[in-house]
């Protein structure tokens, strides 16, 4: 069976973390599979998907580490072809990953009591963004 849905959300801009594990665990409610794979895709390529523990610290950290070994530059080939400020988001999606998939296990999205999923804006401005949720499974 595979059951699929999308919901919105808006971003700050650059560096903007947010939770997002609760509407992906009702999709997954929502959809009566009890065993299977959840995965979560965001629409659109400056915006990375993840799952980290989401406390302060860790809230900081992650987009801090990007923009030290992805900074901001107008050296990239992007910025050189479309001169719009954000060569760096696009490769920090990359690196980070635009998708996230876990187990759905008794109904439930299993995750460790320090796992959230998270979505990270990598785009120098605020966005909309779609995030597709898919369960596969029985």
């Amino acid at each position: 069976m595979v059951h699929q849905s999308a919901f919105t959300l808006e971003t700050d801009g650059h560096g903007h973390l947010q939770r997002i594990d609760g509407p992906v665990e009702r999709i997954v409610a929502a959809s009566g599979i009890e065993t299977g794979v959840v995965h979560v895709f965001n629409v659109g390529s400056t915006g990375a998907i993840g799952a980290i523990e989401f406390e302060p610290g860790l809230e900081g950290d992650l987009p801090q580490m990007l923009d030290r070994l992805i900074p901001p530059s107008r050296a990239y080939g992007h910025e050189q072809a479309w001169h719009d400020g954000n060569g760096h988001s696009h490769l920090q999606a990359t690196l980070l990953g635009q998708h996230f998939s876990a187990p759905v296990t008794q109904g439930r999205l299993a995750a460790g009591t320090w796992q959230q999923v998270v979505h990270l804006e990598c785009d120098v401005k605020p966005r909309r963004r779609t995030i597709i949720v898919t369960v596969i499974g029985e």
